[in-house]
């Protein structure tokens, strides 16, 4: 089970116990810790006002100290708040308390997308495309009120159960880098520590350039490319060389992965990987719409739909014999 919010970190002890775990914060009661990552811890906490779970983030302390950041922080959560999107994890509170950030969130029951390729694999490409349209569509909201993710990974979206055979799973996308985009406008902590996730990581974030929604039609390319083919584009053995290959590299071919799927892709997948941001597609929309097409073609060209035998060309129908009059007078001249 993951959570809204949730910084999962592999190396963290499953069941490690937590001092705050039974203490109340900020009127949320602490229940169980389920994730930590780099700058904050996330709980399971019961809101004592409204009798509701959520989703409980602390921010690291050393954060609350920093006075530009703290004010970002602010506006950021304001603005996250405020976006009213089904794909969204909303923000329901977000503060400081005895020296302490925090954000409160829907809780989301479910797993993350990385749970779900780690014990299922490839997905397959109906239901990539389906996550992929539905992760796209809050990034696009998000851009509209100039908020940019920066950190779209597969530990960020979160997979919860749909509401029919047609919407088998309902797809949230969290941290909305409240804290990421707050630490530096060069991409970088003050530590020096790069902010955002290698695997999924723009060229422009790498270099230190500005960045601006399309950052994360990158990224979130790159987590699609890994639900088709098991991998992210740019997988290497060392953190070194996947900064060049995001930087330098060209993306692969699926097939050298997945064997079947269309050639069409790659192309898609090319722009949409583009190393200068002019060259990708203007919106995450832009770039689900086209891979999905791409997808429903059949290798070698454009996919035939099901029970329909193509026809040799040759001549056009004789018409209906009510029209042929007036086929007959527009073969005529008349």
């Amino acid at each position: 089970m993951t959570a809204a919010g949730g910084e999962r970190d592999a190396g963290l002890p499953a069941g490690r116990p937590s001092g705050l775990v039974g203490k109340e914060v900020a009127g949320y009661r602490v229940e169980a810790e389920i994730g930590r990552g780099g700058m904050a811890v996330v709980y399971q906490a019961r809101d004592l006002r409204l009798d509701r779970t959520v989703a409980l983030k602390l921010l690291a302390p050393e954060l609350a100290r920093n006075d530009t950041f703290r004010k970002r922080f602010a506006h950021e959560s304001r603005v996250a708040a405020s976006i009213d999107h089904p794909h969204i994890v909303p923000v329901f509170e977000a503060g400081e308390t005895e020296g302490v950030l925090y954000i409160a969130m829907r809780y989301v029951a479910g797993r993350d997308l990385a749970a779900l390729l780690a014990r299922e694999g490839p997905l397959p490409p109906v239901t990539a495309g389906r996550i992929a349209a539905q992760v796209a569509s809050a990034l696009d909201a998000a851009h509209a009120h100039d908020l940019v993710h920066r950190d779209v990974k597969p530990g960020n979206v979160l997979v919860a159960e749909g509401t029919d055979r047609e919407h088998p799973e309902h797809v949230y996308l969290t941290d909305f880098g409240l804290t990421k985009k707050s630490l530096s406008l060069t991409g970088f902590t003050t530590v020096g520590e790069f902010v955002g996730t290698l695997d999924y990581v723009a060229p422009e974030q790498i270099s230190g350039k500005p960045v601006d929604g399309r950052c994360d039609v990158y990224g979130l390319a790159c987590v699609v490319f890994e639900t088709l083919s098991g991998v992210p584009p740019f997988r290497r053995e060392t953190d070194w060389a996947v900064l060049w290959a995001q930087q330098y590299d060209p993306p692969p071919p699926l097939a050298e992965f997945r064997p079947g799927l269309p050639e069409a892709a790659d192309a898609v997948f090319a722009r949409a990987l583009a190393k200068t941001p002019e060259e990708r597609y203007g919106t995450c929309l832009e770039f689900v719409a086209e891979l999905r097409a791409a997808l429903a073609e059949e290798p070698g060209g454009p996919a035939v739909p099901t029970g329909v035998v193509p026809r040799a060309p040759g001549p056009p129908p004789e018409p209906p014999v009510w029209a042929r009059p007036v086929f007959r007078r527009l073969g005529d001249g008349s």
